[in-house]
């Protein structure tokens, strides 16, 4: 078994606003060419509801899927599989909390785990997901304060 990752990062907003932030605009905050197609103008869509697809639109219409909603209790959390160019059955487990802190205060905790799914790559591959979390949060975490 390989570790999960576990981030958390704490937001100057209420739960309310981080979890429509994350899932009803990410399109407007995910950076711009993070995407398997790597074009700038894909639109990046979490369909909100339990079995919800996660995926990018691309601007000849194309749809890549790189996910699907497996939990759904807003606004405290939301779980998803996560496979973004690979194949579902080796979907890793995306699981976000949004713990009120008060004070309109919000801690985002992030438990991403499923890497032996990957078989011998799990572990590179969790180790370019930290990477990639690091890239992607700032973007998050700017909108969400906005």
């Amino acid at each position: 078994m390989i570790a999960p990752l576990r981030l958390s990062y704490e937001l100057a907003c209420s739960p309310e606003h981080a979890f429509e932030v994350w899932t009803e605009r990410l399109s407007a905050w995910w950076p711009r060419g993070h995407s398997a197609s790597g074009s700038p103008d894909t639109l990046v869509v979490l369909e909100p509801r339990l079995g919800g697809r996660i995926f990018e639109r691309t601007p000849d219409g194309d749809e890549i899927d790189w996910g699907e909603v497996t939990e759904w209790s807003p606004p405290q959390r939301f779980g998803y599989l996560w496979h973004i160019g690979r194949e579902r059955a080796q979907a890793t487990d995306v699981e976000l909390t949004f713990v009120d802190l008060g004070d309109g205060r919000t801690r985002l905790d992030i438990v991403h785990s499923g890497w032996e799914r990957l078989g011998d790559e799990g572990v590179a591959w969790q180790e370019a997901n930290t990477r990639g979390w690091g890239a992607l949060i700032p973007s998050y975490v700017a909108a969400a304060e906005a």
